[in-house]
């Protein structure tokens, strides 16, 4: 279910790699992992997962099953992730790269406290694009 939501056009258009992952390519990352991966519930059914590589993260969502919940899931989402990294996981700072252009999950980081701390170039599948690095502290 994880790959399949990755794979969503919706999260591809805004992902640091947009190219459709091949079950082959998520075998191997998730045997591979040093994260920590949790799986986000909406109603107790699966729809989404946040990833903790250290003091960064990132997630994404379920967007078919989610449909009009997407927003209100995604706050959810942000708002239990960010307590489980200040007091399960007891991290100093918590940051993520977003690219510039994915104006919705800037302004939600904004709105839970995070902030931007610098802007740089990264190449997306062979195309410059400006990323902004979010940060916040307990």
């Amino acid at each position: 279910m994880v790959l399949t939501w990755r794979n969503h056009p919706e999260v591809r258009a805004v992902s640091l790699t947009t190219h459709e992952i091949r079950p082959d390519e998520h075998a191997a990352w998730w045997a591979a992992r040093t994260a920590e991966v949790l799986i986000y519930e909406e109603d107790g059914i699966p729809a989404g997962v946040v990833i903790f590589n250290g003091t960064t993260w990132s997630f994404y969502l379920d967007v078919d099953g989610l449909g009009k919940r997407l927003l209100p899931a995604w706050m959810r989402l942000e708002k239990e992730a960010v307590e489980y990294a200040f007091g399960t996981l007891g991290l100093p700072s918590l940051g993520g790269e977003t690219l510039a252009d994915n104006k919705q999950v800037l302004a939600l980081h904004r709105r839970f406290g995070f902030r931007e701390t610098r802007r740089y170039e990264r190449l997306v599948d062979g195309v410059p694009k400006t990323v902004v690095w979010t940060e916040r502290t307990p």
